[in-house]
């Protein structure tokens, strides 16, 4: 295997989150999040974050992890899973953070000619450095480095698969592109982008040859990639799977038409290419009605074992069903619920619960709990509630539905001015707008589980695109519900996970408004 290449030394920028920082050399003592300094070549100024395991082999695998555009290093190991199943299989996950803009802020490049080209300079180079610094300092092992990302972080998962092909065994990205979509930083989301403005296409043959181009030098195997993308992303268009599956088929001389087909969970699309020797090679997933949302839970598990990290069987058997929620402490607009614990069945470990309202047909969820006790907030005062739980596990199998627990709100007091809502606008352009993040402080005096905020949109103005919360608008109404990484808050504390993007007119400069938080 070639080594890593490594050109000229950088200095990383502030931290966003508190975590422990060491030196080159200073290995972590302790399962959790540190910071790396020092380690190595890093043009693309960018920070490392390190996550090892207590329990680990020798040579443990690595996997590199990377978040979207916004986002951080230490962020995505708390709204991800890969941390969690590190414990349990025993290999070190690398945070990078980007801080690349090309107007959108925390990017990982995958435009710039420097990172097209293996050696070439920015953010590749950069995590080139810590996978060398992590085989170094904590005996990776070489022969088993994966990449995996969300978004930016999907697109970069593609982009260091192709630029360095013999440093990676495999690949998972998550509502990524594919490699050299974007020619140059003026074509980077949000705006105008040719990438991902909903009308690329170009064929499986030039794809293909954009991957090898990137390092024509290269002669041996090509790492696995495996893809995920929702039906329902505006942000990063469906069609753009299509597109990635042409390139990774192509770069493996595979047929277009896939070897194998299945659901391996209710929603969820997956489509197979093996090679003749019946390897798979190229693994893609549709997500049913999911848009810019991914990886959603139990997604991460699937990831690690197309990675070969695991050599249980994924887990299809769902947790026993809760008992009947019992509910109290009603007031105008919250309501607390509890209810007998649930059981996993299939070995994941139980990760939780998910509360939903009866409606019909489609069902909001409310809200999660990872305790059989939970408080609803945002609720509509003098107001009739039918409310059902369901369990999850670690692998994101369901369990049935509990039975009903009906109750009414109370008429008046409570469940407002607990929270406040503060937009900060990322980015605009002449058609449309990035609002990243939406700030949700925790204003009262007891911790909260869930939040609910509303704005209006101008006129003619509509979503494209959001992220970290679950949307719904009613004309020009949007009312957003946290989800369950970003959803409590202790007193004082903020979430700045959540973000949207919005079209206007040509011309139109306003801003949504009247934000409200309970």
């Amino acid at each position: 295997m070639r080594r890593m290449t490594t050109v000229l030394a950088g200095v990383c920028t502030a931290a966003l989150f508190a975590v422990m920082t060491v030196v080159a050399g200073s290995p972590a003592v302790a399962a959790g999040l540190v910071e790396v300094t020092g380690f190595g070549s890093n043009p693309g100024n960018m920070r490392m974050y390190v996550y090892v395991p207590d329990s680990h082999p020798a040579t443990p695998a690595i996997v590199v992890a990377m978040h979207g555009c916004g986002g951080s290093g230490p962020g995505f190991y708390q709204s991800s899973e890969f941390a969690s199943l590190a414990d349990r299989y025993g290999y070190i996950v690398i945070y990078p953070t980007a801080t690349q803009s090309a107007g959108f802020g925390n990017c990982f490049d995958t435009w710039s000619d420097a990172a097209k080209r293996r050696g070439g300079g920015s953010d590749p180079v950069s995590i080139a450095s810590m996978i060398d610094y992590v085989e170094r300092t904590y005996r990776g092992d070489p022969n088993r480095v994966y990449a995996t990302g969300s978004s930016s972080g999907g697109m970069m998962t593609q982009h260091m698969l192709a630029v360095y092909p013999d440093v990676f065994k495999a690949g998972a990205s998550f509502m990524g592109v594919p490699f050299n979509c974007f020619a140059g930083a003026s074509d980077y989301p949000p705006g105008s982008s040719r990438c991902t403005g909903g009308s690329m296409d170009r064929t499986p043959q030039q794809w293909g040859d954009a991957v090898r181009q990137a390092d024509p030098g290269y002669s041996g195997p090509r790492p696995r990639m495996q893809l995920w993308h929702g039906t329902s992303d505006t942000l990063v268009p469906y069609s753009l799977l299509r597109e990635s599956i042409e390139q990774w088929t192509n770069v493996f001389g595979l047929s277009q038409t896939p070897t194998s087909t299945d659901t391996p969970q209710t929603g969820w699309s997956r489509s197979r290419f093996a090679d003749s020797s019946g390897t798979v090679q190229v693994e893609a997933y549709s997500i049913q009605g999911a848009g810019h949302v991914l990886p959603q839970s139990g997604m991460a598990l699937f990831a690690i074992q197309f990675f070969g990290l695991t050599t249980t069987q994924a887990d299809t058997t769902p947790p026993t069903t809760p008992g009947t929620p019992v509910a109290s402490n009603l007031t105008a607009g919250s309501a607390t619920l509890t209810w007998t614990a649930s059981t996993d069945q299939g070995g994941s470990g139980l990760a939780g619960y998910n509360l939903y309202r009866e409606q019909g047909a489609t069902d909001p969820q409310l809200g999660q709990s990872t305790t059989n006790s939970a408080t609803l907030t945002g609720l509509t005062s003098n107001t009739q509630y039918q409310v059902y739980v369901r369990a999850r596990d670690g692998a994101g199998n369901l369990s049935g539905n509990s039975a009903l627990v009906t109750f009414t709100t109370a008429t008046s007091g409570g469940g407002t001015g607990a929270c406040t809502a503060t937009p900060t606008v990322q980015s605009q352009w002449n058609g449309g707008y990035v609002i990243q993040p939406l700030t949700v402080t925790n204003t009262g005096t007891s911790t909260i589980t869930s939040w609910t905020v509303t704005f209006t949109l101008p006129s003619g103005h509509a979503l494209t695109g959001s992220w970290n919360a679950t949307v719904t608008t009613s004309g020009q109404t949007v009312t957003v519900r946290s989800v369950g990484h970003n959803g409590t808050l202790a007193p004082g504390a903020s979430t700045t996970s959540f973000g949207f993007q919005a079209s206007r007119p040509t011309g139109n400069t306003a801003l949504p408004s009247g934000y409200t938080c309970a």
